[in-house]
């Protein structure tokens, strides 16, 4: 061991700049280890000298052993418990022995329990659809854009049985991702003074651009934390083909329940004859409460999250949102009359949009990350049209006071800022319920809406208490308005059109 150490010791090697470079290339090569004098294999390899304590040095080692050790003492501990007490294994690995289906439906303890117990089997596809998002949302970068690809192939299938098909293809597919990104991470040894091929001195490859397609690199190394968000969408990916294997056995269907969507092509009016979950409206128990405030608001919930999606952001991927949102609630409650089979169509659509701004998104993150410092001088336009911005640490973007502001702040843009800009109605008397935000700053000018304007621009730096005040007041007068034509029989046919923003503000 001591000569393996001292051969590997006497490999190191101190590599020389070929004379082609430019003087900045080799400003810059001079900080990575191939020729920082560096390059030993040893720590290659994995073995370096720690003067330290050797317990830190090997505590991560030890940890895993005790934890693997503690794993099997368990096991053991519980098969000699059932071997001398002649008792079966459970079909399932759960905690609460005594807790079925049946049980589900009883209390908010018993619906505790079911879900302690059964919680991936019943929502681990969509634990798995959620890690796969935030691994694109975490890396952005040309792997992620591989995992958005394989998102849309799964999400294509559509029905869990279809999905269940290509499952095991897809762990394979990550754990492979995970193997190639190890290797990528490790690189050629730095001892055989050999650069990459992006880095030689014809090569027109930025830093940026090597970082967004995670290749080896001794200048912008790969991030190896990244490998974590792999590790852990792998982990519930291959518990989840444990799942569809379960979902075949009998024993785990009686004691879990089934997966099976029982509602596709069934009748909204003559599901309820099927349906075998007692009726939660009359709210028996604190847990049909819970129930009614979740299948009853959800929708509503789910409208507020695409509003909020659309309006966070100003780009031409968000006005797909907001087309969306004003869609659903076009029909509002009515929606949920309409068959089961026409209201998944309408939702498949929604979550279909959604996969693809995700993954044209994580395409355009090359030029947030990679090209971004050429599009602020040439193409800020394109800038404006996505909303580029790189949120991924690393990443060299130069920033000048000129363009610093141009890709992030006007892109964070509130509507509610733009609704005040809106033309106003044609009334003298509208623009002065802006005054009290302001101190009652008024100028009389001839054209109302120039002084709504005015005032709107003025508004951008005024407290939310001042804005909430011009909401009331705005709120009141425009009641005073109905109540008085009420009252006269003489409704005012432009009121209604030239407020309709204000009123769309409130």
């Amino acid at each position: 061991y001591f000569s393996l150490i001292k051969n590997i010791k006497n490999n190191f090697s101190l590599c020389a700049q070929p004379d082609f470079y430019s003087e900045n290339a080799k400003k810059s090569l001079e900080q990575t280890p191939l020729y920082n004098n560096t390059s030993d294999l040893g720590n290659w390899v994995g073995l370096r000298k720690d003067n330290e304590d050797l317990l830190r040095y090997l505590r991560n080692n030890l940890l895993m052993l005790a934890l693997l050790a503690f794993e099997v003492t368990i096991y053991r501990h519980q098969l000699y418990f059932r071997l001398r007490n002649k008792l079966s294994p459970p079909a399932a690995r759960i905690i609460f022995h005594d807790v079925t289906r049946q049980h589900l439906d009883i209390g908010i303890v018993s619906f505790v329990k079911y879900f302690v117990n059964y919680f991936f089997y019943k929502f681990g596809l969509e634990t798995c659809l959620l890690l796969v998002v935030n691994v694109i949302g975490q890396r952005m970068d040309f792997y992620a854009m591989l995992h958005a690809f394989a998102l849309i192939a799964v999400m294509h299938r559509r029905r869990r049985k279809a999905i269940a098909e290509i499952w095991s293809k897809y762990c394979f597919f990550l754990a492979s991702m995970l193997t190639v990104q190890y290797f990528v991470c490790i690189g050629i040894p730095p001892a055989a003074c050999k650069d990459y091929p992006w880095r030689f001195p014809n090569s027109t490859t930025g830093s940026n651009v090597i970082k967004w397609l995670y290749v080896p690199d001794f200048q912008m190394k790969p991030n190896p934390y990244f490998l974590v968000y792999d590790f852990m969408l792998l982990l519930c990916a291959s518990l989840q083909r444990q799942i569809f294997e379960d979902e075949n056995k009998a024993a785990v269907r009686i004691m879990a329940g089934d997966n099976v969507e029982i509602c596709r092509d069934l009748d909204a009016a003559s599901f309820s004859v099927h349906n075998p979950v007692p009726d939660f409206i009359h709210c028996r128990s604190y847990l049909d409460m819970l129930k009614v405030i979740m299948f009853s608001y959800l929708f509503w919930f789910v409208l507020t999250i695409i509003f909020i999606t659309g309006t966070t952001r100003i780009s031409v991927f968000c006005m797909g949102y907001l087309v969306a949102c004003f869609y659903f609630l076009l029909f509002g409650g009515d929606l949920l009359l309409k068959p089961i089979k026409k209201i998944l169509h309408y939702w498949d659509f929604l979550i279909a949009y959604n996969i693809f701004v995700i993954t044209m998104k994580n395409i355009l993150s090359i030029l947030a990350c990679g090209y971004i410092n050429t599009l602020i001088k040439n193409h800020c336009w394109l800038i404006q049209l996505f909303s580029l911005a790189c949120t991924i640490k690393g990443y060299h973007i130069e920033t000048t006071p000129s363009n610093h502001a141009t890709p992030q702040r006007r892109g964070r843009d509130n509507l509610g800022q733009h609704l005040l800009c809106l033309p106003a109605a044609a009334e003298t008397s509208l623009h002065e319920l802006l005054l009290p935000a302001r101190g009652g700053r008024h100028q009389s000018v001839a054209d109302p809406r120039l002084q709504v304007l005015q005032t709107a621009a003025a508004l951008r730096g005024t407290s939310s208490a001042a804005s909430s005040a011009l909401l009331s007041r705005l709120t009141t007068v425009f009641w005073k308005r109905i109540r008085a034509n009420k009252k006269q029989k003489n409704y005012n046919s432009d009121f209604f059109p030239h407020n309709s923003d204000f009123i769309l503000l409130i």
